[in-house]
């Protein structure tokens, strides 16, 4: 979507005008445009219905650049303040995380994340550093959108609290892929700490439940350690430590017990988490997937959506763990497919659930606990009835099991689920699921952008990365490419886990930029896979994490083209004088 403009015409004409008046320019000076970086959009998230000032973060040369999104009901306007645009949000606008580019015609930034909410936003307000001077938050929720600047940049927000209220806060910043290891710390107003947290258990961005003994003004601090971690001490902050702030004392869902699938019987799932008690409060009925409450007080948590029933996923039944489970005699039935969901309850619990095999029939047994935000690091077994285990898994701390398994007899097996660390409680709950692999097909490349030169033919490598015995023959082509370029579907053989695409730009191509998409047919129309890049990341580096793990929008299926114009002649040299 570009920018708006004050030049006579319509938006096509305003284009070309801009973009000849441009390249004339840096012809005549011999220059080039550089690709905008575009780091960070500050405020991360924006109201439904309103227009707003919002800063991009990064370096743009010329100002201003146009910009992409993938958001719908979002327009851009250029100011004439350095990084700084106008960002309107139509009243039907979709809620929801999306991606953002900045573009010239020499290429294309990487994506970053702007957030459409229905709620209210609040922007922090400096200086709010101070514990005797914070930011006062009045009606909550609240959703503040602030940026630790600086190292040793502190942010501070007042919350009043009635004795008896419990407060909810949670922070987006890791998950905004914000350089930050950020914390949330809640002191009272003579600079006692009440309630801290450093990570929610799912990622590294921190959540904080609190009950006020007492009514009092509260003090939530917000600071950072850098993300990759280092090796400096201190609070760390910059241009890029965007965060996004929710806090509330209304009703919160952490997640569902059972964990997801469909129930097998009865009442809907029971919610769990904070503030769920009273009138107004978020409830799900049988055969329902969708949460209800009055009002806008109901807020999701990272993990709460996984938890719960997806209708766009196929669904298994589900039920719950019957105690005493500890033995093969007493083993919870576990049909296959199925899931049940477990809670370690006390230390050195071990649970087990009985299920019937074919013998060489390929099963997939999986515990998902980390994953969902809980602190148990699971192991998962396989044993005989009898009690001698067959095979036995578990990964690094923090990691869930996850079991590819054939039995080697008919028969009757035991899955077993216990913690490394032995502990048990409220926070060990846990989703084991026993299914049979289903054929998959995830076709993924390894960039979002592509320069093309006019004259050129240039590759893009189409992994194909098959799983659960998908073996279907497939067409592999892409959609939205300009008339100035062709690229011939590409067939594939059903074994075939990569497919080479050749995009082939005419000689004397004009330049172009935008985006395309590519997706895998099946050759016998059985269905089509989008493909797309993974925004995410689980590289280490001495054991530190470099990438993030979990993003608000984790994929990208928009690929950009970018086809520059051809540099400008070489200026002339200068006539030698003769002697």
């Amino acid at each position: 979507m570009p920018f708006s403009s004050q030049l006579p015409g319509g938006p096509k004409v305003r284009r070309r005008l801009r973009i000849a008046a441009l390249w004339a320019w840096l012809g005549a000076t011999g220059l080039h445009a550089a690709v905008p970086v575009l780091d960070h959009v500050f405020p991360a998230a924006v109201q439904i219905g309103t227009t707003n000032s919002v800063t991009l973060v990064g370096k743009f040369d010329p100002w201003p650049p146009e910009l992409w999104t993938d958001l719908q009901g979002v327009r851009f306007e250029a100011t004439t303040n350095q990084g700084v645009v106008t960002v309107v949000v139509a009243t039907n606008a979709t809620p929801g995380p999306g991606l953002v580019r900045a573009h010239t015609a020499e290429g294309v930034s990487a994506p970053r994340f702007l957030i459409i909410s229905p709620s209210p936003q609040t922007s922090e307000v400096e200086p709010n550093g101070e514990r005797t001077a914070p930011e006062l938050l009045g009606a909550l929720p609240a959703e503040v959108n602030g940026r630790l600047e600086k190292n040793g940049d502190v942010d501070g927000y007042g919350v009043a609290l009635q004795a008896g209220e419990t407060l909810v806060a949670w922070l987006e910043a890791y998950q905004l892929m914000s350089p930050l290891d950020p914390v949330l710390r809640l002191v009272d107003a003579r600079g006692v700490q009440r309630a801290w947290n450093h990570d929610d258990g799912r990622t590294l961005d921190p959540l904080l439940a609190w009950t006020a003994p007492e009514a009092g003004t509260y003090v939530l601090q917000v600071f950072a350690f850098p993300h990759p971690a280092d090796s400096s001490i201190q609070f760390s902050g910059n241009a890029r430590g965007v965060y996004r702030l929710h806090v509330t004392t209304g009703p919160v869902v952490r997640f569902t017990v059972p964990l997801g699938g469909r129930p097998s019987e009865g009442a809907g799932p029971e919610l769990r988490g904070w503030n769920l008690s009273g009138a107004g409060s978020p409830s799900v009925g049988p055969g329902e997937s969708r949460l209800r409450a009055s009002g806008r007080d109901l807020v999701f948590l990272p993990g709460a959506e996984a938890a719960l029933p997806d209708p766009a996923q196929p669904l298994v039944p589900a039920g719950m763990e019957v105690e005493p489970n500890d033995t093969g005699a007493t083993a919870t039935p576990i049909p296959v497919p199925g899931t049940m969901t477990g809670n370690l309850d006390r230390a050195g619990d071990v649970d087990r659930f009985r299920f019937e095999a074919k013998k060489g029939e390929p099963l997939i047994l999986e515990v998902q606990s980390a994953s969902l935000g809980f602190s148990l690091d699971a192991w998962l077994a396989v044993e005989e009835v009898g009690g001698k285990r067959l095979v036995r898994k578990d990964d690094a701390v923090g990691s869930d099991p996850r079991l590819e398994w054939s039995a080697p007899e008919d028969g009757t097996y035991i899955a077993t689920v216990g913690n490394l660390l032995q502990r048990g409680g409220e926070d060990q709950w846990y989703r084991l699921g026993v299914t049979r692999p289903r054929p998959t097909l995830k076709p993924t490349v390894a960039e979002n952008a592509f320069t093309a030169n006019a004259g050129t033919t240039n590759e893009i490598k189409v992994a194909l990365a098959r799983s659960g015995g998908f073996n279907a023959p497939l067409v592999v082509s892409v959609q939205g490419l300009p008339d100035s370029v062709t690229c011939e579907p590409v067939p594939v053989k059903d074994t075939a886990a990569e497919a080479i695409l050749r995009l082939v730009v005419r000689e004397g191509a004009a330049p172009y930029r935008g985006s395309f998409r590519i997706k895998a047919a099946e050759e016998s129309g059985g269905g089509t896979h989008p493909v797309s890049m993974d925004l995410i990341s689980t590289g280490e580096n001495n054991g530190v994490p470099q990438g993030f793990r979990h993003l608000v929008v984790e994929s990208i299926r928009d690929f950009w083209l970018t086809i520059p114009p051809p540099p400008p002649p070489p200026a002339p040299k200068p006539e030698e004088k003769k002697p």
